[in-house]
């Protein structure tokens, strides 16, 4: 069964510093994997042709265990929309946008370089951060940090 994709609407600040009192809105739709490209491709026609992040998150003990947020902005309607995508652990793919979003080529690399989550046809899918011979993906909360042996001098003092 196929969920329609929930939305809210969320006001927020366009600035804080006092010299503007304006208030963009932004809508929050989250969808399914399987809605994801064909929802930033609609989005896209209906006038938020600018992006601006793409993200991934870790919610460790929740399912799905990873969540996708790309922020797209329309200057025409004056409007963001936050797109939040659940992707699974055991199979952590989503579709690539940079052929809409060219601009969401690194942030997608970030993404799998740190999260492990793989976007399908993406150009150059490879590590951005991390040296090619990286094993595993430090911002997964599951992630063994390890630990480097530290000396200090004078700590094994003999008299």
């Amino acid at each position: 069964m196929v969920e329609e994709p929930t939305t809210e609407q969320v006001a927020t600040p366009a600035s804080e510093n006092g010299f503007d009192a304006t208030v963009l809105l932004q809508d929050v739709v989250d969808v399914e994997p399987s809605q994801y490209a064909s929802l930033v491709a609609g989005s896209m026609d209906a006038g938020f042709g600018t992006f601006v992040d793409l993200c991934g998150v870790d919610y460790l003990r929740r399912d799905p265990r990873f969540e996708v947020v790309v922020v797209l902005l329309s200057h025409t309607l004056g409007r963001r929309l936050r797109i939040t995508v659940g992707v699974p652990a055991d199979d952590p793919t989503l579709p690539s946008i940079t052929g809409l979003f060219p601009g969401a080529n690194f942030y997608e690399r970030e993404t799998y370089d740190l999260y492990g989550i793989v976007f399908d046809g993406h150009p150059d899918l490879t590590r951005i951060l991390l040296p090619d011979e990286w094993e595993g993906h430090p911002l997964r909360k599951d992630y063994n940090v390890g630990s480097v042996p530290v000396q200090f001098k004078g700590a094994h003092h003999t008299p």
